[in-house]
């Protein structure tokens, strides 16, 4: 491929094809074949990843990348050199050397020449102990504890890398450049930051892209896809993949692909926004951004505008994710049948209580109560709930021999008792260390497609007393300046009914965005969900910390609820593990609202 034409005359229209280790895998050729996008991305990296490449590593090192990207490659390749279409990935995981070698035989296969580039540098996991003697603890970001403080042994840890490295590659002409784990936005700001030759002092440019690429990172979220209001998009089926087109000031527009499924709307785009994040500042390795700067402006017929972005100079750390094996979990579910429920599920308890207590190497246990049966049931379905029983402790007391108890209550405990599926051996879980380490201790290093390296040196603010720290964490209270919209008659609606939500996971502690249906109701939100509303709706939560941070623009609130997945996604035995229902839970729960607010923003008497 020669470089393209209309490189920093026009938008870069950055597509993605990939939202995890797993997803659609039809669509980077799908991508590739519609053309009229200048580079595409694929996203293949998460916490759960790097533990599955890290055990993929462990029993042969000359794996430890994501093995699905040369499939999708294959099917996608001609597509790609017929529209000129440059690839950025993090498919290299544990081992981008290794998956760029690999995908030169591809192409080679194919009769193509183009040229592949790789960025390392992230994985710090062989200098842990190196690292921790030269004075950096790798404290864990909640617990602060430092990291030799861990019972468990460590099996990866990487460090998030900026887009400089890619923009590096892409300028010195690759046609594919793959990386390992570079923060998920990077990947669309390297190509961002490529096409119009940004420097690393160009902060409100750059968090403009981390903007876009914060919304077209997970795929199809952006286009409907895990989105509240699922029912008012069309052909949901199979939504199409998001493309930003990002202009020079970083300004983007989020949109898809003509006659694709799904749909691009102010509020598919602000659920993405909302997804895993923290405080509005949110933090990248090459600059922070300001989210409660984002404006949306919805520019019909799937073009939604994100402008306004502010950036400020980036932080003088970098997240580290370290991950290990903590022990074995195993769990089973049963089935509680008919009347005398909640006794039968009390008499199974206790036999799980009794053998967690009779053998060495049970350290947690978790039952929960999965569903409700119906009342006068007019078919078994109708009368069954669940019950889901979870172990965790060493293989040997939460393997087959908690698998062969659990059957041996087949014919000894409740009435029609039976279990949704065989009795299993159970797994090795994952534990997840969180940590910060100095950016200037990395080498993030580019191997240029010519055979050459090169290493990406961290910038420095051009004022250093500008690189300040974020801003503190505000007051988990409503905003001083929030009231109550009016002291009409109160009336009680779903929350649902007035607004949307996106949740996910971000280690051990879950994040809760809301935002509003209706613009009529966003005073009402600011000053009615409060932390301590937020803990009545959601009762799990009473005992947790939990931050409350306000995003005015985007008419939303977002919560981050401490330690809600004990120390990770990995690891909990929580049946949500990564906290993806949490905001459809809140939204089914009942709340009071002033009855004028709710009859002018529906059209309907309540």
């Amino acid at each position: 491929m020669t470089a393209a034409p209309a490189r920093g005359q026009r938008p870069i229209r950055v597509g993605n094809s990939s939202g995890f280790y797993g997803d659609r895998a039809t669509a980077m050729a799908d991508m590739a074949r519609a053309g009229g996008i200048d580079v595409l991305t694929g996203d293949y990296l998460a916490e759960v990843t790097m533990l599955i490449l890290g055990k993929a590593r462990a029993k042969d090192p000359t794996k430890g990348y994501a093995a699905t990207f040369l499939p999708h490659l294959d099917a996608a390749l001609e597509h790609l050199v017929a529209n000129r279409i440059r690839l950025v990935v993090n498919a290299g995981g544990l081992n981008p050397g290794g998956l760029a070698d690999a995908t030169r035989d591809l192409i080679a296969r194919h009769g193509h020449e183009l040229r592949v580039s790789h960025v390392d540098g992230d994985d710090v996991f062989g200098r842990l102990d190196a690292l921790q003697q030269a004075g950096h603890p790798l404290t864990h970001l909640t617990s602060g504890e430092p990291l030799t403080s861990w019972p468990d042994q460590p099996l990866t840890a990487n460090a998030y890398l900026g887009g400089f490295g890619i923009a590096r590659a892409l300028d010195n002409g690759a046609d594919i450049v793959i990386t390992g784990r570079v923060a998920d936005a990077s990947l669309v700001v390297g190509a961002a930051a490529w096409w119009w030759s940004w420097t690393p002092h160009d902060y409100d440019a750059l968090a403009g892209a981390v903007c876009a690429g914060h919304v077209i990172e997970c795929g199809a979220q952006a286009t409907g896809g895990n989105f509240s209001g699922f029912g008012s998009i069309a052909d949901l089926t199979e939504p199409g993949f998001p493309i930003a087109e990002i202009a020079r000031d970083g300004s983007s527009v989020i949109t898809k692909n003509p006659g694709t499924g799904g749909a691009v709307t102010k509020d598919t785009v602000t659920a993405q926004l909302l997804y895993e994040i923290a405080e509005p500042a949110y933090l990248n390795p090459d600059v922070i951004t300001h989210l409660d700067a984002a404006t949306l402006s919805d520019l019909g017929d799937d073009h939604v505008e994100i402008h306004g972005v502010r950036g400020s100079p980036p932080p003088p750390t970098t997240k580290v994710a370290i991950t290990g094996i903590g022990g074995w979990e195993n769990s089973v579910v049963f089935a509680l049948t008919g009347t005398d429920l909640d006794a039968k599920a009390t008499l199974v308890e206790r036999s799980v209580r009794r053998y967690a207590e009779s053998v060495d190497g049970i350290d947690a246990v978790a039952i929960d109560r999965i569903g409700r049966a119906q009342h006068d049931p007019d078919s078994q379905d109708a009368a069954t709930e669940l019950v889901r029983i979870a172990v965790q402790g060493t293989e040997k007391a939460a393997g087959r021999a908690f698998s062969s108890r659990m059957v041996e209550l087949a014919l000894s405990s409740y009435p029609g008792l039976y279990a949704l599926g065989p009795p299993q051996p159970g797994s090795a879980f994952g534990v997840y260390w969180p940590a910060l380490l100095d950016q200037s201790m990395l080498e993030h290093t580019v191997h240029h497609h010519d055979g050459t390296t090169e290493i990406v040196v961290p910038a420095t603010p051009p004022d250093a007393e500008s690189a300040v720290a974020p801003p503190a964490e505000p007051s988990l209270a409503p905003s001083a300046s929030a009231s109550a919209p009016c002291s009409d008659e109160l009336v009680v609606v779903s929350l649902g009914e007035l607004v949307h939500a996106r949740s996910g996971d971000k280690g051990g502690d879950a994040n809760l965005g809301v935002w509003v249906r209706d613009p009529a109701f966003e005073e009402w939100l600011q000053s009615t969900l409060t932390v301590d509303e937020l803990r009545r709706l959601l009762p799990e939560t009473r005992q947790l910390a939990i931050s409350r941070y306000e995003l005015p623009n985007l008419g939303a609130v977002n919560f981050v609820l401490r330690g809600l997945l004990g120390t990770g996604a990995t690891s909990t035995l929580r049946l949500d593990s990564q906290a993806k229902a949490l905001g459809e839970w809140l939204r089914s729960r009942s709340i009071s609202v002033p009855r004028a607010l709710v009859e002018a923003a529906t059209g309907r008497s309540v």
